[in-house]
């Protein structure tokens, strides 16, 4: 059973695969409410837009700061945001950390594709 995610807007098919899909428990700092995340996308069906600005924001209790850095994604075809890339996917090194304390910001971590479920639309295939 696959499903088939596109754009809400246009009906686009972004190619997305179900086996790149984050479980809905994993744990992200920036959280994971509201949203789908993947650990690889097709990239020719997406456009991307840096962001980086400095003012204060709150994802998460345990995630906030003054200035954010992240990516948008919007749908090649009609340009509606649909989601954001956050570095905060898993260690990209299998190392304890600083002082064996776990993984921090100095480790490499994966990119996270993050795409919000109401720019979504989600079809299931038998």
């Amino acid at each position: 059973m696959a499903s088939i995610y596109s754009c809400k807007e246009c009906n686009t098919n972004f190619n997305l695969h179900t086996n790149c899909l984050f479980p809905p428990d994993f744990y992200f700092e920036a959280g994971n409410k509201g949203t789908l995340s993947f650990s690889a996308v097709d990239t020719s069906k997406f456009k991307f837009e840096k962001e980086d600005k400095i003012r204060p924001f709150f994802e998460t209790l345990d995630y906030w700061g003054i200035q954010r850095k992240r990516t948008k994604m919007m749908c090649v075809n009609c340009g509606k945001i649909v989601g954001y890339v956050y570095d905060d996917g898993p260690p990209m090194t299998d190392s304890p950390g600083q002082f064996h304390f776990g993984p921090s910001q100095v480790i490499p971590r994966a990119a996270r594709y993050r795409l919000k479920n109401k720019a979504l639309k989600i079809t299931t295939e038998t």
